[in-house]
């Protein structure tokens, strides 16, 4: 099983990436950020993955290593972020 974190999961692009990798057979979905939302379900934001995961979001703060690490961030943000972020999926 691969053990995937998504950075910035509140956006349609983190949305819809949840959406896809919470029907792959071999991804588990261990964290998801947002800034603003920590602390909330990520249905709130995205109804359409309610019944599909009962996640919540995280602070970039709570972070622990995964496999995968995808950032879903606004443009720039990204660029800005990765150095830091390297450490939590060294593969």
């Amino acid at each position: 099983m691969i053990n995937v974190t998504i950075v910035g999961g509140s956006g349609y692009s983190g949305g819809e990436l949840l959406r896809l990798l919470s029907f792959h057979p071999e991804v588990s979905i261990g964290q998801v950020t947002s800034e603003r939302l920590a602390g909330r379900f990520v249905h709130s934001v995205h109804p359409n993955l309610r019944g599909v995961t009962r996640l919540k979001f995280v602070s970039i703060d709570e972070l622990v290593p995964c496999d995968v690490l995808f950032l879903c961030l606004p443009h720039g943000s990204a660029v800005e972020r990765i150095e830091a972020m390297k450490a939590l999926a060294p593969k």
